[in-house]
């Protein structure tokens, strides 16, 4: 019988029984754009446009869908941040740095902030796996999460010359050792839980990890993977979502997560709708583009 007890990883705070948040300069809203900059192994099924050949190895009817993000659609976003003036929050898999070395080299020109992401997008670097044969679900033991979770992050130290403050899990998979690894390593934001507009602490041993929001609502993997919506309606989605923060934000600041892979916005007709969003949000005031590393850093200073 699977042992169903789950840690509890953060208490329940509503909203209304918070002090207003502020933020650094009274802006209304922090606005953060994160990137998924992921490497897919050619030899293993990875995220698909249609699953009629995911069973096939080569499958370039899905792997170059995928390419594509990397060598055009990367470019095409990276252009449209310049435009206005922001910068992104790249959930990285570590093995991104020795294949695309270029990536790395133009990111930090722009002063990206860098989140590890796991060492790259192959199922068997999900800490949990709910593909068993029988349909049960199992997971790593704890010694061989914290080697992903180390070999991650140190290699992203080693080549960015600074620690990794962020972390994204794959697909949003856990253990209920994570948090209290993450700690141990010395990361200091999680964004797998997408519970608040505002950050918040965990309950770790040192409750020195927090949470930075992060979003499933304004995230183009599950609008048009998973729910189906178009181009033109996930511009809107951004576009509607940040007028109602904006507005609450002027009695209490809200943070507004929009996350984006390469291979789905960098696409010519999805860029058009991003391009239009970012548009209208940079045409506020009191609006701060952030990236999750100043979040955290904000935070810190200001609420711990």
């Amino acid at each position: 019988m699977p042992d169903l007890t789950q840690t509890k990883h953060y208490d329940f705070d509503p909203i209304i029984d918070r002090e207003p948040l502020k933020l650094p300069r009274g802006e209304r809203i922090a606005v953060i754009p994160f990137i998924n900059i992921e490497h897919f192994p050619a030899a293993i099924a990875g995220t698909a446009l249609t699953s009629a050949t995911t069973s096939l190895t080569p499958d370039p009817l899905n792997y170059g869908w995928r390419d594509y993000g990397m060598r055009v659609g990367l470019w095409r976003l990276m252009d449209l941040l310049d435009t206005f003036g922001m910068r992104a929050t790249v959930c990285l898999n570590s093995e991104v740095i020795q294949e695309y070395p270029q990536i790395i080299e133009e990111g930090e020109k722009r002063c990206w902030a860098w989140m590890g992401h796991g060492v790259n997008n192959a199922p068997s670097n999900l800490i949990c796996n709910p593909r068993n044969d029988d349909g049960s679900v199992s997971y790593l033991s704890e010694d061989d999460e914290r080697s992903i979770l180390e070999a991650s992050l140190e290699s992203m130290k080693a080549s960015l010359n600074h620690k990794i403050k962020g972390w994204l899990s794959p697909y949003l998979t856990h253990t209920d050792n994570t948090p209290r690894l993450l700690e141990e390593l010395g990361v200091e934001y999680l964004c797998d839980y997408t519970a608040d507009d505002h950050p918040f602490r965990f309950n770790t041993p040192k409750k020195n990890l927090i949470s930075v929001p992060y979003t499933l609502e304004l995230n183009d993997f599950p609008a048009f993977l998973n729910i189906g919506v178009s181009a033109k309606d996930f511009g809107d989605m951004i576009i509607d979502h940040f007028d109602v923060l904006y507005e609450e934000g002027a009695a209490n600041a809200r943070c507004m997560p929009i996350c984006l892979h390469t291979f789905l916005v960098g696409q010519p007709n999805k860029a058009k709708h991003i391009r239009r969003a970012f548009d209208y949000i940079t045409s506020h005031e009191d609006v701060w583009l952030a990236t999750g590393d100043e979040i955290n850093d904000w935070y810190r200073t200001s609420y711990m």
